[in-house]
C-alpha cells in the first residue's frame, strides 16, 4: 500500500517515512479516512514542485498521533491529519529562498500555512479555505513570529 501514487510525483511512502517511527517500532500507516487529505496535500506539493522547477524532498509528512508525540509535535499538528509536510528543495536553494518563493506565489500555490522552521526547512499545509498564514520559528524560546524572518 505504501507505494501508492498520490499525485504524478509523490508516493504515499514519501509521506509516511520516519526514522523515529522505524527506530521506535511505531506504525505510521495513515487511516484510510485520511487519504483524501493526503491526496490534497500531494496536489498542493505538486504546485510547489512546478513553481520550483525541480524535485522537492518531504522530510516529514504524515505522523500518527504516537509518532507526533514522540517527535514533540504540536498537540493539534496538521501532520496528524494528513494536511501538512515539511519540505526542502535542494536544487532551488535555502529554506528561506523556498519560503520566499512560495509566499510570493501564494495565490498560485494556495497554501493554508507556510512556516520557515529554524532556517532549515519549510512547513506547508493545505486545507480549505486556505488562511495563507506565514510564520517563522527560529527558536522555541521566541515562539512563532509573523512573516518570514531571517
Amino acid at each position: 500500500m505504501n507505494e501508492q501514487l498520490l499525485s504524478p510525483n509523490f508516493r504515499l511512502s514519501e509521506f509516511t517515512l520516519s526514522q523515529t517511527a522505524s527506530r521506535e517500532g511505531i506504525d505510521n500507516t495513515p487511516p484510510k479516512s485520511l487519504m483524501p487529505r493526503l491526496i490534497n496535500l500531494a496536489q498542493g506539493l505538486e504546485r510547489v514542485r512546478s513553481l520550483v522547477g525541480s524535485p522537492i524532498v518531504i522530510t516529514s509528512g504524515y505522523r500518527s498521533p504516537e509518532l507526533n508525540r514522540k517527535v514533540g509535535g504540536s498537540k493539534n499538528s496538521q501532520h496528524m491529519f494528513g494536511e501538512a509536510a515539511d519540505i526542502i528543495a535542494p536544487r532551488w536553494g535555502s529554506a528561506m529562498d523556498l519560503a520566499q518563493l512560495i509566499e510570493l506565489n501564494k495565490d498560485q500555490v494556495g497554501f493554508d500555512q507556510l512556516i520557515l522552521e529554524f532556517g532549515r526547512w519549510v512547513h506547508i499545509s493545505f486545507v480549505l479555505p486556505p488562511r495563507q498564514q506565514v510564520l517563522t520559528i527560529n527558536s522555541s524560546r521566541e515562539g512563532y513570529l509573523k512573516g518570514l524572518v531571517g
